[in-house]
């Protein structure tokens, strides 16, 4: 997958199959954990973090939090892809740093 559009972000993107495997990372990704493909997310995550993984993969789902890690603010996303039959086929994990502070709006 050699798409500017994902490559060059300002955002970490690593995406795992359904054994958490992971099969691609962007170049913020490879920059920020190294090269990672062919390793196991569950290597990558503490174990609360990666029971939840689990979960996902096996149930489908949404996980947002942020985290402070060596001075910067991010935002992590991890999501399941699927294929056109909507079947479960991996995760998605974004990883984008934001500011410590930080508007928010409410919008009608």
């Amino acid at each position: 997958m050699n798409n500017p559009f994902i490559e060059y972000q300002c955002v970490s993107i690593t995406i795992c199959d359904t054994e958490a495997i992971v099969v691609y990372q962007n170049d913020i990704s490879k920059k920020t954990f190294g090269s990672v493909v062919g390793r196991s997310l569950f290597d990558c995550h503490p174990p609360k973090a990666a029971e939840k993984i689990r979960h996902l993969l096996a149930n489908d789902g949404t996980n947002a939090y942020t985290i402070s890690k060596k001075g910067l603010k991010k935002l992590i996303y991890q999501t399941t892809w699927k294929d056109e039959s909507g079947q479960i086929q991996g995760l998605i994990e974004y990883s984008m740093v934001i500011p410590e502070e930080m508007p928010h709006y409410v919008r009608i």
